[in-house]
């Protein structure tokens, strides 16, 4: 990463590979070497519809080695394409990382990458500019895996269909998520995973159609607070504390420009503000959004570990204190005032991920934050019934409703306002 000093491009990615590895490490002194082997076989066998904790099924060392790995995998994709480091190599492996924890495993991602590999050979572009679009697009993982318990057909023709239907994902996923950007037009930041939402409303459409039935499910560990306040608070105050050593006394102003931009997608502050300084904001943000889920009840387990790495992920990409807090306060308030305890698995989830609407709060302020956040825990809570968990992105896609609901009427109250002060009849 670009700082005070300048680093070459493999030293960025060595870099970055710190994270994953610092977990590897982590997952090894957790759990015995000897089950770690059972350990990722149990978590690739298991269906991984939401809600499924990989602490429970693996271990907890298991699952952040199973996470570390397929980071590993994905830096060393990047690296090898020959692509530069900009902020979504940061944001793309940090959601692996994190979704990694509760539904993506070392088997599951592989036939939608392919789907967007052949996508990129059919139109003679080279790969590199849609793999980003396919780490974000595994969201849809668990519909691979779900395929292969269809139990009353022979086992061959299940994999058959699984291969198929994850290459179709991949094929459709990299023009569908450049289309639906114009819907939202960037205020909402998890654009592949309102684009996922739709593939999985018509993927689940689809199978239901043919009698095969899908459910959301619950399995959510608990009583890991105190190990994960001493993992990720140390993670992150290394992260912050090399960010300040690296950045020197430039890291304040790049810092406070960071906090003064909306978010909106397209944003990077990589290429922005350097490397330091987006470290610094990764750090920061994910010191708060870890105390924000213990202060008010909540479990640090798989889950909500993965949603504090996609909030440290697009810390490199459009989020920072500013823009995130109010979003998750209007989650918040709105526990008060509805009928589901903040504490609830789902809830909390909705909590951590409705910060794909920061831009909202970046660009209209406070009052539109909280109310974006207020909204979207209704949204999030609701919508995924059409597609039975099968999106890992769930929020992704109540924030793209959220967004396409908000902005326009955001807009339009502006508008008349601004024509109102001039001399313009109304």
């Amino acid at each position: 990463m670009d700082g005070k000093k300048v680093f070459t491009r493999k030293q960025k990615f060595r870099l970055l590979a710190l994270m994953p590895v610092y977990f590897i490490i982590v997952g090894g002194i957790l759990q015995p070497l000897p089950e770690i082997i059972p350990g990722l076989w149990a978590i690739i066998r298991e269906p991984d519809f939401l809600i499924t904790d990989y602490f429970i099924i693996g271990g907890v060392g298991t699952a952040l080695i199973n996470a570390g790995l397929l980071t590993l995998l994905c830096i060393s994709i990047i690296y090898s394409l020959g692509m530069e480091m900009d902020g979504h190599t940061i944001t793309s492996c940090c959601l692996m990382f994190g979704f990694s924890l509760f539904g993506k495993n070392l088997l599951n991602i592989w036939t939608i990458l392919f789907g967007v590999y052949l996508y990129s050979r059919y139109h003679k572009m080279p790969l590199s500019k849609y793999i980003y679009i396919g780490f974000y697009g595994t969201s849809l993982s668990p519909i691979i895996t779900q395929i292969m318990y269809i139990s009353h057909l022979p086992y061959g023709l299940r994999l058959f269909i699984s291969l198929l239907v994850g290459i179709a994902i991949g094929f459709v996923l990299p023009p569908l998520s450049t289309h639906v950007h114009y819907a939202h037009k960037g205020y909402s930041l998890y654009n592949v995973g309102f684009s996922a939402g739709i593939i999985a409303t018509v993927t689940v459409s689809l199978l239901k159609s043919f009698g095969v039935t899908t459910e959301s499910r619950l399995i959510w560990s608990s009583g890991n607070n105190g190990l994960f306040l001493l993992v990720l608070g140390s993670f992150f105050l290394l992260m912050a504390i090399g960010s300040i050593v690296l950045g020197g006394r430039e890291i304040a102003s790049s810092y406070h420009a960071i906090l003064k931009s909306t978010g909106i997608a397209g944003t990077d502050y990589l290429k922005e503000e350097g490397g330091a300084a987006t470290s610094f904001n990764m750090a920061v943000n994910g010191l708060f959004a870890m105390l924000f889920v213990v202060c008010v009840g909540g479990d640090l387990n798989g889950p909500t570990i993965g949603g504090i790495f996609t909030i440290v992920g697009f810390s490199a990409t459009g989020k920072h204190l500013r823009n995130i807090a109010p979003i998750m306060f209007g989650v918040l308030l709105a526990s008060f005032t509805k009928r589901w305890s903040i504490m609830e698995p789902s809830p909390m989830l909705a909590l951590l991920f409705s910060t794909t609407l920061a831009p909202i709060a970046g660009e209209f302020g406070i009052l539109m934050g909280i109310l974006a956040g207020f909204l979207h825990s209704s949204v999030a809570l609701n919508v995924g019934i059409v597609y039975g968990g099968m999106n890992l992105y769930n929020n992704g896609f109540a924030g793209g409703i959220v967004a396409i609901f908000m902005v326009p009427v955001i807009h339009s109250v502006m508008d008349r306002r601004a024509r109102a002060r001039g001399e313009i009849s109304l």
